[in-house]
């Protein structure tokens, strides 16, 4: 949600960023509707003051007067309560219409459609493609199906499409990379949150998933709760309804979660193997700063240096791309994608995903920090990105770690989290 005076004061500027983002925004119902509510206010006010003067003056005024002076003040009571009920009904509009607001991208995002836009950063390590490897090159569900530690078939038993079972080192393979990721964030200061992945309606919306993406969501309705698609929303929520101190800031969280996603509108799409799924097991990174665009996006810069420093760990060729306006969704100012090369797919893959909100999430969450020069409370900025999500990244831990004989060497950063254990064999 963004500030509703930089509607007011600078319409044109948001119409162009729904342009951006290709988005549908009713900004004139919005200016409308809160000029109706200001009206309002302004009429609800002078009335009361109004019904104290005249409650006043029946308390002074001889018996003869006090009857056509309460049948007066009947008539305010009256009008404010049609007041009182027409403001519920212009307020709640009016919030519903700035849920659908995006936030302002920054001017140095790039501008596109989709996904087609965005714009290549750097690439780090070279992407071998399957031609190049010498022998009969085998994708990650050959390979997990041939090592026995991936098992399909009776995931989608279990529990329908999209689903699976890592056993024996391919479970140990996916824990791993999350205890490396782990380790590194815990080097880097990061405070360590186990969190609910059943949440709150109000942080769904807080964090902005809904109402745009409710159709991605697994929601409990008898309950009005919702499994989450990252720890981002408990995590970005935890200070929600509070002033935080600016000498705590920035805070620096870590947290991991199994994550859930619907993959509404996925059909028929990256249905083979272990790319698009509906649960999976995600480290994310979550910073909560003060309202400064530079201290931001120095933050934003650490985050992604954090997930480049764990691939690099990990011996995986990727590349940084920048997301374009059309593509990096509404809460968004700006936002970076890292993608690891997958033989399989010849192509490179979305593994992480950087964003950085402004005050968009904060607003919504009231989470707030006491400025020291004015002493006033004002929204924080929050900026989160993943350090790595399993079972994903082990597309390419496999893909590019086989061997002629069949079997998987695992890179040796991961080999103490393994037991020792150097190869996966058939």
């Amino acid at each position: 949600m963004i500030d509703l005076k930089l509607i007011r004061e600078t319409p044109n500027i948001v119409r162009q960023a729904a342009v951006d983002k290709n988005m549908q925004v009713d900004i004139d119902r919005i200016l409308a509707v809160d000029e109706r509510r200001r009206a309002l206010e302004t009429e609800f006010n002078n009335l009361r003051h109004e019904q104290k003067s005249a409650g006043e003056k029946i308390a002074k005024a001889p018996q003869e007067e006090k009857t056509a002076l309460s049948q007066d003040m009947g008539r305010l009571k009256a009008r404010l309560k049609q007041i009182e009920q027409e403001q519920e009904q212009v307020t709640s509009e009016l919030h519903d219409l700035m849920l659908l607001v995006p936030q302002i991208p920054h001017a140095d995002a790039p501008r596109g459609k989709d996904e087609s836009g965005n714009v290549e950063i750097r690439r780090v390590g070279e992407g071998k493609p399957k031609s190049a490897y010498g022998f009969e090159f085998k994708d990650h569900l050959e390979l997990g199906q041939a090592l026995g530690i991936i098992d399909i078939e009776r995931g989608v038993k279990i529990a329908g499409s999209r689903n699976y079972v890592l056993r024996g080192a391919g479970a140990m393979l996916h824990e791993a990379v999350l205890r490396l990721a782990w380790d590194l964030m815990m080097e880097r200061g990061f405070e360590p949150l186990t969190v609910p992945v059943l949440v709150n309606d109000a942080l769904m919306y807080g964090t902005g998933f809904f109402p745009l993406h409710r159709d991605e969501v697994y929601i409990c309705e008898r309950d009005s709760q919702s499994l989450v698609g990252t720890a981002e929303v408990p995590v970005t929520g935890y200070h929600s309804d509070e002033i935080l101190d600016a000498s705590a800031l920035p805070k620096l969280y870590v947290a991991r979660s199994t994550c859930f996603r619907r993959e509404a509108g996925a059909a028929g799409k990256d249905t083979r193997g272990l790319y698009r799924i509906h649960s999976f097991d995600k480290l994310e990174q979550v910073i909560v700063c003060a309202a400064e665009p530079d201290e931001s996006a120095k933050w934003h810069e650490v985050i992604v240096k954090n997930a480049e420093d764990l691939l690099q760990k990990l011996e995986l060729p990727y590349r940084v791309m920048e997301v374009c306006t059309g593509d990096m969704g509404q809460g968004k100012v700006r936002m970076f994608d890292i993608e690891t090369w997958m033989p399989s797919r010849e192509a490179y893959g979305e593994t992480h995903s950087a964003s950085r909100f402004h005050d968009f999430q904060a607003r919504r969450l009231n989470l707030r920090y006491r400025n020291p020069e004015t002493g006033k409370p004002e929204f924080c900025h929050t900026l989160n990105n993943t350090v790595v999500a399993s079972p994903r990244i082990l597309i390419p831990l496999l893909e590019l770690n086989q061997n002629a004989d069949g079997s998987v060497t695992i890179p040796a950063a991961l080999r103490p989290y393994m037991g020792g254990l150097e190869r996966i064999a058939p």
